[in-house]
């Protein structure tokens, strides 16, 4: 099966953010175009294979299948702590992204290995996973 989704980047200060509307969770950021579009294609790839995994999971979270600055960024570790404090889980890691799960909500999204996160960004990723931005 071959899927074709629409990326949409946006400049910002530190670079580029992206995202697909059509894949909630996949987003990235890059310092230039080329290298969020190739951040936003592994994102994609890691959204999809992390919502294959939840698929075969029961919503108790088992598998059954057992087989920046401070006015333009968040520090990537605060969006974690954010992330976590709101019930959302790692899972998994990818070479330029991380993947966070909120299984209550059954929604993922990907997380750039920036040390900081554009602002912007971060509130996607927050809406993605269906909790509240920093900072509420």
């Amino acid at each position: 099966m071959n899927l074709e989704f629409t990326a949409v980047f946006r400049k910002v200060p530190e670079g580029y953010i992206g995202f697909v509307e059509e894949l909630p969770g996949a987003n990235t950021q890059g310092a230039t175009l080329e290298e969020a579009r190739a951040n936003l294609k592994e994102a994609v790839e890691l959204v999809l294979e992390a919502n294959r995994t939840l698929a075969q999971e029961n919503p108790s979270g088992v598998r059954s299948d057992p087989g920046a600055t401070e006015s333009d960024g968040l520090k990537r570790r605060d969006l974690i702590r954010h992330l976590e404090d709101h019930g959302c889980q790692l899972l998994r890691e990818g070479g330029n992204h991380t993947i966070y799960v909120n299984r209550a909500a059954r929604k993922t999204s990907s997380i750039p290995r920036h040390n900081e996160i554009n602002n912007e960004l971060a509130r996607k990723i927050c809406k993605d996973l269906e909790v509240p931005p920093p900072g509420v």
